[in-house]
């Protein structure tokens, strides 16, 4: 066992009522959540570009000013992250996203394929949840853990917090599941504009369907292991350690051989 999730005599205790994360589950679950998945600005970010393409297509069905102004809006949206130094990986995911949809759309010539690369990482993602939750290791757990700061020790350590991450992770991959039977039977038979509009207004509830679900069940769970501080606490108690070995075990001479201690020879006794 790691260092992260070796067991400790406490770990099949009741949860420490020192530590903060305990006294109030629900609060933490709420924050890292907010955290994990960019709050309201992170939904803004995934709806904002789709949105703008879709309205502009259904008002003059130009594909081209529909996806310049998406791969534009979506620029815009990372440059203030940047300015305001904010956490990055929504804006990205959102760019690379809404590149590939143009780029599909350019190519084919067909407003719809600007939806098709999201909807295959939808689909894939899905997938990933449900097949991690089927091997133990679940998907959700494996995002969340670092904002927990517990990192993987639910596996081992945590075995209500693996079962809650499991829970969720099939709340998250049949929620999509879903999702996607509404929407690739739709890409064949709709036409662009009905699509464009059924797919938006599918961002947002299903994901939020899915958070609910997990803050419903790692609220319930035993709070979370914060591997972090026992491994800050154990390099502290080290030091203390060591130096407390230094303390009682000072370099010592033997009295018997220092110099000024030694008997000295007496002179003869004058014949």
């Amino acid at each position: 066992m790691t260092s992260y999730d070796k067991p400790t005599p406490t770990d099949q205790d009741a949860p420490r009522a020192h530590d903060p994360q305990a006294a109030t589950p629900k609060t933490v679950t709420e924050a890292a959540l907010f955290e994990a998945f960019g709050g309201l600005r992170g939904l803004v970010e995934t709806v904002l570009p789709g949105l703008l393409f879709v309205t502009i297509y259904t008002i003059n069905q130009d594909l081209h000013l529909s996806a310049l102004a998406a791969l534009a809006v979506s620029l815009v949206l990372l440059a203030a992250r940047l300015l305001r130094k904010g956490t990055m990986k929504h804006a990205f995911s959102g760019v690379f996203g809404i590149v590939f949809g143009v780029v599909f759309a350019m190519m084919t010539g067909n407003a719809k394929d600007f939806y098709l690369p999201g909807m295959l990482y939808t689909l894939g993602l899905a997938l990933a949840y449900c097949v991690t939750a089927l091997a133990g290791v679940p998907l959700i757990g494996l995002i969340l853990g670092p904002v927990f700061k517990e990192n993987l020790s639910w596996r081992t350590r945590n075995p209500g917090r693996k079962k809650a991450y499991t829970k969720a992770s099939w709340a998250w991959g049949l929620i999509l599941l879903a999702k996607c039977a509404i929407l690739f039977p739709m890409y064949w038979w709709a036409d662009t504009t009905k699509f464009g509009w059924v797919l938006i207004a599918l961002k947002i509830p299903p994901f939020l369907l899915a958070v609910y679900f997990t803050w419903v069940f790692l609220s319930k769970a035993p709070p979370p292991i914060d591997v972090f501080a026992e491994m800050e606490a154990e390099e502290k108690a080290e030091k203390e350690r060591e130096a407390a070995a230094t303390a009682q075990s000072p370099a010592q001479i033997p009295p018997h051989a220092t110099p000024h201690t030694q008997a000295r020879p007496q002179p003869d006794a004058e014949l």
